[in-house]
């Protein structure tokens, strides 16, 4: 998991911590207040891990090297040649990226991305890049190339074209927002006028609705205080489903907004974090750049969860940490919580306040000693580190920058006991982030297309591409089947004056924003509730119940988690043995292979078997044998996919229909893996241009998603869309128009009514009804 630090350096401190006198042990473990934790972790961090550090980070260069740029263009020309332009801007971009300033190889990158771009005609972007060529010395020989190169644009573009393109992204496409361009009603960001935040010892601080809120209503809007790139979270397909592009977020994604670009300006000092604008650049070098560029490499060993407490506290300032810190009260009397994201209750302020983020609960006391202690290592580590790099960002203190390398030190290169108080509390609030990131932050999630290029059907899957810690979302408290659905933009907002220019718009609302919307009819008096990860469509019980103790430190009572156990026991008085090993629901969606009866879970085998419901037949299969089975189903349908990823649709058909047929395990239509097969199948018969038999099977798979996730699930309405594709393409005018309403009213439930698949579902029903 990229958000922790990287494994090596989770090694050395657990065996730091393995040979740590048993007296600072016990000492560590007692101690309840987080000043204390970092002062103790400050005396037990040595030279020895700052020196591992550093030689563990050269894995992680993020140093500048001509030869590495001039590889990174010898692979885009290569795409280039294919006449794959995405590609081949990607792999130009790295290049400017790690390309010296000096070095000619960034002129002659940007050059060639000019062209890559010409050809994807983002004409602006090809004329700033030629400007940037020529400005950092691109051959005079070779100038006619780029100059012939702008008449070509400047021909395309008319005055109303170039205005729209200052404007437009054009790779920004798998964001979802419900209120794309628009404000969010009466809204612009925090909670909506029909809830409130409510308090008790046992939820803490929630969200409850005042008043009726419809499914598809907006409960709250939000912008993240601050957030981090996954690196190497996304894959980037080429032609035909080769990974021929640079393959990571980090080098699609603004690291300041994470709006996508395929053309990103780069930091002139690291070859790593990369932006969609030059006032993006500026925004990230002030706020937090400024400190991390030459800790780059340092900061991935220590995991995004450091990087993105450090950036939070680099945020808030001195000034707001010490008002923070003055109101806080008997923090080891934490109250008892069912969710882990409450705050303290003298904490009242929300949005972009850094008071609603430093006063969500820390959890010292629930964290096991070995993870506070690998936190608190990390953050000593780190603090020497940045001790060491210069001044802190002018952003931390106007009124009086720091020096921060000024402060004494012991004989063992740590800090002793007359350092700076004010790089001291930098230190403690970066580990009172990280401990609270462990239970409240927030995942940032896209669809990512997972098709061919130019596929006729839409194929995607979700992905994470950030962390983040969202101080008014963070209210919210979880359920295993939440009454809300979340969506991510990182569109601009127009709840700006229009006056404002352009640059100013983007410098003061772009930025990823999440919209959490009612799925369904919300009563009164209702809590409003979110999902933290372990969901009940998805996950048994048990392991959803394991999953948010371990990481959360409470025992779900959630709705969903009170009628499952209930539904146990009941299960257990009469003799029915529960199963969670197959499925989110063992026991339906499985066959008799001998009568195609449905199979129930056998008390006899004590819940480690399956017999045919059927008295007349008794079949017995153990639970061995049906994971087994479903094992190689698997991988057989990851073959039929990967052939279809390279073109090969009529053998990937063979395959699908060989394994449901020589499998030895019958699967009902609901069963959630038949709901895959038959979603593949359907892909096959689409690529090969055979929608009737595309859409039978897409069909099939809907009901399989339908009964898994639920029929008002977005899960459901993302297939049912692509159904409506495969009818629209097949010329079914009936079959598409009976469909399109129900996918409709999905996507406007979960995603907003400007979202981009309801745009071309509205074309779609134009063209049909024409």
């Amino acid at each position: 998991m990229m958000d922790l630090p990287c494994v090596q350096w989770q090694e050395h401190v657990a065996q730091k911590w393995t040979v740590l006198d048993t007296e600072l042990k016990e000492k560590f473990t007692t101690l309840l207040e987080i000043d204390d934790v970092f002062k103790c972790s400050l005396t037990l961090t040595t030279q020895e891990d700052l020196d591992f550090v550093q030689s563990i980070s050269a894995a992680y260069s993020v140093q500048k090297e001509t030869q590495q740029a001039a590889k990174c263009r010898e692979r885009g020309n290569s795409s280039f040649k294919i006449r794959d332009f995405t590609a081949a801007a990607l792999h130009y971009s790295q290049g400017i990226c790690v390309a010296p300033l000096s070095s000619e190889q960034l002129s002659l990158c940007y050059a060639n991305r000019s062209a890559a771009l010409y050809h994807l005609q983002h004409y602006q972007d090809s004329l700033q890049d030629i400007d940037r060529a020529l400005e950092h010395g691109y051959p005079s020989h070779l100038s006619h190339k780029l100059e012939d190169r702008r008449t070509q644009c400047l021909q395309h573009l008319s005055v109303d074209q170039m205005g729209k393109e200052k404007n437009h992204n054009p790779a920004s496409k798998n964001l979802t927002d419900g209120a794309k361009g628009t404000s969010v009603g009466p809204l612009s960001f925090g909670i909506c006028p029909q809830a409130a935040v409510g308090f008790s010892p046992e939820k803490g601080r929630h969200l409850v609705t005042e008043e009726r809120i419809a499914a598809g209503e907006v409960l709250l809007h939000d912008r993240p205080y601050s957030c981090v790139l996954i690196p190497g979270m996304e894959e980037v397909k080429g032609k035909g489903g080769r990974q021929d592009a640079e393959g990571g977020v980090e080098h699609r994604r603004c690291h300041w907004c994470l709006t996508e670009t395929l053309s990103p300006v780069p930091c002139e000092g690291c070859s790593y974090s990369r932006y969609c604008s030059t006032s993006c650049q500026r925004d990230a070098w002030e706020e937090h750049h400024h400190w991390e560029c030459s800790l780059g490499a340092d900061l991935m060993v220590m995991g995004v969860m450091s990087q993105l407490a450090l950036r939070v506290t680099l945020k808030a300032g001195l000034k707001n940490i010490q008002i923070a810190r003055e109101p806080i009260r008997n923090e080891h009397t934490e109250p008892e919580s069912r969710d882990s994201n409450h705050h303290d209750p003298c904490a009242s302020h929300y949005g972009e306040s850094y008071r609603s983020v430093f006063h969500l609960q820390h959890h010292l006391k629930r964290h096991s000693p070995c993870v506070r202690f690998l936190s608190a290592i990390t953050i000593a580590t780190l603090y020497l580190k940045l001790s060491k790099a210069g001044p802190p960002p002018a952003s931390w203190d106007p009124s009086r920058p720091l020096q921060a390398n000024s402060q004494p030190r012991d004989e063992e290169g740590g800090i002793g006991a007359d350092w700076n108080s004010e790089l001291w509390l930098m230190g403690s609030a970066v580990l009172r982030h990280m401990l609270q990131l462990r239970c409240n932050a927030q995942a940032i999630i896209t669809l990512q297309d997972t098709g061919a290029e130019n596929s006729p059907v839409q194929s995607s899957r979700e992905i994470r591409i950030a962390t983040a810690i969202f101080p008014t979302l963070s209210l919210l408290n979880h359920s295993c089947c939440p009454n809300t659905s979340l969506a991510f933009s990182t569109e601009t907002h127009l709840s700006a004056d229009f006056s404002e220019s352009v640059a100013e718009k983007r410098s003061k609302d772009s930025g990823v924003t999440v919209t959490v919307r009612a799925a369904r009819d919300i009563p009164p008096g209702q809590e409003i509730l979110h999902c933290y990860g372990p969901h009940s469509s998805r996950m048994a019980i048990q392991e959803r119940q394991r999953l948010l103790q371990e990481q959360y430190y409470f025992l779900c009572r959630c709705e969903a988690c009170t009628l499952q156990q209930q539904s146990e026991k009941d299960d257990a008085s009469e003799g029915r043995v529960q199963c969670s090993s197959v499925g989110g629901n063992p026991q339906s969606g499985l066959l008799c292979g001998k009568c195609k009866g449905s199979l129930k879970t056998s008390s006899k085998e004590r819940g480690k078997g399956f017999v045919c419901s059927r008295a007349s037949c008794g079949h017995c299969v153990s639970l061995s044998e049906v994971n087994k089975r479903l094992q190689e189903m698997r991988q057989e349908l990851r073959k039929a996919v990967d052939l279809m990823e390279r073109e090969r649709p009529d053998e990937a058909l063979r395959l699908l229909r060989r394994t449901q047929t020589q499998s030895g395990l019958s699967l009902a239509e609901t069963h959630p893996f038949q709901g895959e097969l038959e979603d593949a199948t359907a892909r096959a018969y689409a690529t090969m241009g055979d929608w009737n038999n595309a859409a039978s099977h897409l069909e099939r798979s809907a009901m399989s998603i339908g009964n898994q996730y639920g029929e008002d699930s977005i899960e459901l309405g993302r297939q049912l869309f692509k159904l409506a594709q495969l009818h629209f393409n097949g010329g079914a005018r009936g079959p598409a128009l009976s469909v399109i309403p129900r996918v409709r009213k999905l996507l406007c439930i979960h995603c907003g009514p400007q979202c981009e698949e309801l745009q071309e579902l509205q074309a779609m029903e134009d063209c049909l009804t024409a």
